[in-house]
């Protein structure tokens, strides 16, 4: 017994390090994440500050369908700008705080995507796609018509930032960015628990084989709904805070080109990664925001051209292949 003691003992601390250096380096990088997270402001412009926050969640939400489940949405608009709209019309006739108006927009995307997820699961590949894609041209054209409540081509406009009274982040984006900074937090935390949960683990076995896993008794269908809806949800909660940062809400919200810009997001920062859609999110809006600075027009060549480079050189995106290069390394 004594023996068979020592032999064990000698094993857990032959496999020890590895695991331990493991944790350690994944709290290394979400404790330079935050930080990173934090001194954002103080380097960039608050509000570009709070466009890459809101655009990472909103990668994330697309990443949690199309990385972990195998979906590729070009209808994700439909719920960053759905949520963008109500979260806009709850904070202009109610007045309420904007975390309260950012949640009824969420609640309203997860609504919203329920019966949409429910008839486009049923498809997949390249028809899942173009069926998001038209149901999001639904909603634009929609919000197009309803000018009344939506305000049609002039947008919803002025948008209140109301926080519990609190002047400074009323009136001042420096400090809204860290008043909203927690609900990003929050989402992407939500994001990486579901990945992480035996959920999460479902939709990754539907993701690489799903006959096999409707074979082991999974029901395919009901789980892909489940991550649609919830992938609805995030994007709604990012789309919300958007639309409050800007005090603006406009067609461009729901419109396709938003769901192609979040799937180059995600794909240039590496799908099935969540860091990715963070990475991404901050080259791409840096970069659009640097060149509209400079007066130049093209931006759409510039960043077609940077995600063209950026597929050919690092296949697996950005994020991915540094992951992959460090795991490799470890190995």
């Amino acid at each position: 017994m004594t023996t068979q003691s020592a032999v064990l003992s000698d094993i857990t601390v032959a496999t020890a390090p590895p695991a331990a250096r493991r944790s350690w380096q994944r709290w290394a990088l979400l404790a330079a994440g935050l930080v990173a997270a934090l001194v954002l402001p103080w380097v960039i412009y608050p509000p570009v500050a709070m466009d890459i926050a809101c655009w990472a969640l909103f990668a994330v939400a697309l990443d949690l369908l199309l990385g972990y489940t195998g979906l590729l949405s070009f209808g994700h608009a439909a719920y960053w700008g759905g949520s963008a709209y109500v979260t806009g019309l709850v904070a202009v006739h109610l007045g309420v705080p904007f975390p309260l108006a950012v949640l009824a927009g969420a609640v309203a995307a997860m609504v919203l995507a329920l019966p949409v997820g429910y008839l486009s699961v049923r498809r997949s590949g390249i028809y899942f796609a173009m069926v998001t894609l038209a149901f999001a041209q639904m909603l634009y054209f929609v919000a197009n018509q309803w000018r009344e409540v939506t305000g049609g081509e002039n947008g919803l406009q002025s948008v209140p930032k109301s926080f519990f009274g609190i002047e400074a982040v009323e009136s001042d984006s420096f400090f809204f960015y860290y008043a909203a900074l927690p609900i990003i937090v929050l989402g992407l935390w939500f994001a990486w628990r579901i990945v992480h949960s035996p959920f999460g683990k479902v939709l990754v076995s539907i993701r690489d084989n799903a006959p096999r896993a409707r074979a082991l008794g999974y029901d395919v269908e009901k789980y892909k709904v489940a991550a649609f809806v919830l992938s609805a949800g995030l994007a709604g909660l990012a789309g919300g805070l958007f639309a409050i940062s800007h005090g603006f809400v406009s067609l461009q919200e729901v419109n396709w080109t938003t769901s192609g810009k979040v799937v180059l997001i995600t794909v240039l920062g590496g799908i099935g990664t969540l860091w990715g859609g963070i990475i991404g999110a901050a080259i791409i809006i840096i970069l659009e925001d640097q060149l509209a600075s400079s007066g130049f027009e093209g931006i759409g060549i510039i960043t077609g051209t940077v995600f063209v480079v950026v597929v050919l050189l690092f296949r697996r995106g950005v994020w991915g292949t540094v992951r992959h290069a460090l795991i490799r390394r470890r190995t």
